[in-house]
């Protein structure tokens, strides 16, 4: 387990984070996967009872994964932003493939997300995710890709910014995990962030657009 530090916020890494079979089982599905599109996205939701709200792969494989994920993710939460520990409701599950010359404009995340986790699935080199002290993209810190490597932080309103992209030569497969929140707690989310509640509600709805027809974020 490795932290990093950018200007407002810790980054957390941590080595084979998956288990090897729940490693090799996502592989498999992400080679058989079309790339249509640029992000090719494959998301699941499961409570915090672990009942299922949404599955796009194998319902098992979904449980088994989030079994694997959900504690340690936990853990980190309350480790590096403790104050929004009590808040979670969901884990998002989502398995994402990247066209080889596909890249994704700097952002911080919406609201909902009290943890945002990324675990670098194939091929064995791609990029990996790079964060910066401003959305101009200054001061850049990429965490290398490695395979079954996991990078979370904690969202911040303005703060944590990254971006992230395919090297050129390869599909980029990644399993995100995220540990989330309700939306009728996002005011909380706000105050505890010492942010703006509607201007923050304004970016949280206007960005999926503006991120579909023009490929930017605000």
């Amino acid at each position: 387990m490795i932290f990093f530090f950018m200007t407002n916020f810790k980054i957390e890494t941590i080595d084979n984070f998956l288990n090897n079979n729940h490693l090799e089982e996502l592989c498999k599905i992400a080679e058989k996967l079309n790339v249509k599109t640029k992000f090719n996205i494959f998301h699941n939701e499961i409570n915090k009872d672990n009942t299922i709200i949404k599955s796009t792969i194998d319902k098992d494989l979904v449980l088994r994964i989030n079994d694997d994920c959900l504690n340690k993710s936990l853990k980190i939460l309350k480790i590096i932003s403790p104050e929004k520990y009590d808040l979670f409701t969901y884990s998002d599950l989502t398995l994402i493939k990247t066209e080889k010359n596909s890249s994704f404009p700097i952002h911080d995340d919406s609201p909902n997300k009290l943890l945002s986790g990324v675990i670098y699935l194939s091929p064995e080199n791609n990029l990996g995710t790079s964060f910066y002290s401003n959305k101009k993209g200054d001061n850049q810190n990429e965490i290398k890709w490695k395979r079954n490597r996991a990078v979370f932080f904690s969202r911040k309103e303005k703060e944590t910014w990254h971006s992230f992209g395919a090297d050129g030569i390869n599909h980029r497969t990644v399993l995100v995990f995220n540990l989330n929140t309700s939306n009728k707690n996002l005011r909380r989310i706000y105050k505890i962030e010492n942010k703006s509640y509607l201007l923050g509600m304004f970016r949280y709805k206007i960005n999926p657009t503006l991120h579909r027809l023009f490929n930017f974020t605000i």
